[in-house]
Parts: C-alpha cells; sequence; structure tokens
C-alpha cells in the first residue's frame, strides 16, 4: 500500500470491499500513462505554473446521474501528492448527482491538482457511467422482482471497479471470474453434444460449483431443467417462450436469466414474464461515461 494514502481515504476505499492492490494497480498504471519513466513530468502545468502555488477546487456533475468511484478519485490525488493534498468527499458511491453537484473538494499545490485531475477524472467519470447506466435498468424493472445483473463484458484490468460500479447502481453481479461458477453456452453445448452432456460433465468435473446453461430454445430449458441445472440463460427468446420457460423452471426450483437484444424499452416487459435475473453487458461494456469536470479556484 502507497504509504501516502491517508486513514480516511484508506477507510473509504475498505468500504467498498475492493481490494486495495487492484486499486492501487490502476491508479499506478493510470498515472503512469501519463507521467512515463521516473522523471516524468507535467509539462504544461510545470510550465505555467509556479511551484509554490497552491489553491482549492471541487469536481463538479455537468449531468443527472449516479456517482461510484469517489474514494478511487480521492486516492488518485492522494497516490500522487501524499500529504501535500487535502481530499473532502462530498458525496457518497451510490448518491445521485444532478448539474451542478459538488462530489469531492481538493486542496494543494496547484501543479500537482492538475495532473491528477484527468487520471481521477477518467476513473470517477467511467465508473459513474457503469452506476448510472445500471440505476436505469434497475428503475426499469422496479417493482417486478427481477434483479438486474452484469457480465463478463468487462474492460481488461476494470473488472472489479466496473463490478462495484454495478453494485453502486442498484444492480447484482454475476460471475467475477471463469473459476467461481461454470455458465454452458452454445458452443460448449456443441462441443460436449447437448446441453443434458454438457451440464454433466461440467457437474462431474466441478461437482461443487453452481452451474448455468444458456439455452435457446424452450425444448432446451426444458431438457436442462431436467439434467438439474442451478440456473438458466435464456438467451434472445420472445416474451412468450421466456413465459412457457419460467412454467417449466419455477416449479423444480431452477432460476432464469433472459439475456441477448435487452434494451430498455423491454426491459419491463421481460422482467413481468417471472425471470430471475436480466442479464445486461451494456452496463459495462457500453455505458458512456458520466459528465463531471474539475472546477480550479482562482489561485491566491
Amino acid at each position: 500500500m502507497p504509504a501516502q494514502i491517508s486513514v480516511p481515504v484508506l477507510a473509504a476505499l475498505r468500504s467498498t470491499g475492493l481490494a486495495e492492490s487492484v486499486v492501487f494497480d490502476v491508479i499506478r498504471r493510470a498515472l503512469n500513462e501519463d507521467l512515463p519513466g521516473p522523471d516524468g513530468e507535467d509539462a504544461t502545468s510545470a510550465a505555467t505554473v509556479d511551484a509554490a502555488l497552491t489553491s482549492h477546487g471541487s469536481v463538479v456533475s455537468r449531468a443527472h446521474g449516479v456517482v461510484a468511484g469517489v474514494p478511487v478519485a480521492a486516492a488518485v490525488f492522494e497516490f500522487l501528492l501524499g500529504p501535500a493534498v487535502t481530499v473532502t468527499p462530498v458525496i457518497a458511491d451510490g448518491d445521485r448527482v444532478a448539474p451542478g453537484t459538488a462530489v469531492l473538494r481538493v486542496s494543494g499545490p496547484v501543479r500537482g491538482l492538475l495532473t491528477a485531475e484527468r487520471t481521477a477524472l477518467n476513473l470517477l467519470c467511467h465508473l459513474s457511467g457503469v452506476a448510472t447506466a445500471t440505476r436505469r435498468w434497475v428503475d426499469a424493472v422496479a417493482g417486478t422482482g427481477a434483479v438486474v445483473r452484469d457480465t463478463r463484458k468487462t474492460l481488461p484490468g476494470l473488472r472489479a471497479l466496473e463490478k462495484y460500479a454495478v453494485r453502486c447502481g442498484g444492480g447484482s453481479n454475476h460471475r467475477m471470474s471463469l473459476t467461481d461458477a461454470a455458465l454452458v453456452k452454445d458452443n460448449h453445448v456443441i462441443a460436449a453434444g447437448g446441453v443434458a452432456a454438457a451440464f454433466a460433465a461440467v457437474r462431474a468435473r466441478f461437482p461443487h460449483l453452481a452451474v448455468e446453461v444458456e439455452c435457446d430454445t424452450v425444448e432446451q430449458v426444458a431438457e436442462a431443467v431436467g439434467a438439474g441445472a442451478d440456473l438458466i440463460l435464456c438467451d434472445n427468446m420472445s416474451l412468450d417462450d421466456l413465459r412457457a420457460s419460467v412454467a417449466i423452471a419455477r416449479p423444480a426450483g431452477v432460476l432464469l436469466e433472459a439475456s441477448g437484444g435487452l434494451t430498455l424499452d423491454v426491459a419491463a416487459a421481460v422482467a413481468s414474464t417471472g425471470v430471475n435475473y436480466l442479464a445486461v453487458g451494456g452496463l459495462t461494456h457500453s455505458a458512456p461515461a458520466l459528465d463531471l469536470g474539475f472546477d480550479l479556484a482562482v489561485a491566491g
């Protein structure tokens, strides 16, 4: 752990459930992109800002949304500036914001604040975009009992942070990796020779692992239920087929997840068929960044 991270920021990071080593690795790599090498320097800030100049500023929302990654952004400033910077979160992850809402306040050397600004915003805007997109889906299915879940369609190296942002938006996480659950997809079915054969092979090799089976038809759902699947992914099914699948799976206590071609316009209708989950890859792979900016006060 970097020695310059303060106790309050460290406590805030730990409250997220994210591994400190993962967060610090992401921050270190992000800063290294802007300041490569041991003598890296922000050329623009070094040329235009007196080294002794100090001031303060705020990260402010320019749009409506849900924030995620406030402790991560705070850690970026401290990672670069150490005790020379004071970071004060104004709101918490999961809170809604509107244009003009202050999210984070910082004070310290202006050169350092401007150097850290983009790295902090890149992470905060992206994670807040994921949380905002997730909240829209959660709001769309409110009252149906269905849960919005993410997928493994995440940016390489950012999965833990993106899935945390999904939780901030009110969604739920699916698999974190290929080892904590099995998902038998269409290509596995082809390779194994059928739904039941693929399920049996996974169950034999990993008897204590939860197994989800992807099905394209109601007939495959019946086969997967008969084989003993814990969870079934209904891929690109019509509303009628989803209802028929629910009628087969629910009496057997098997959970269903709808996936493929889902949009906000049809989210409520899909959720109302009785499925337990909606799998939405777009939460992480297509979420637009939430517009947040850093406003520096007049230095004095």
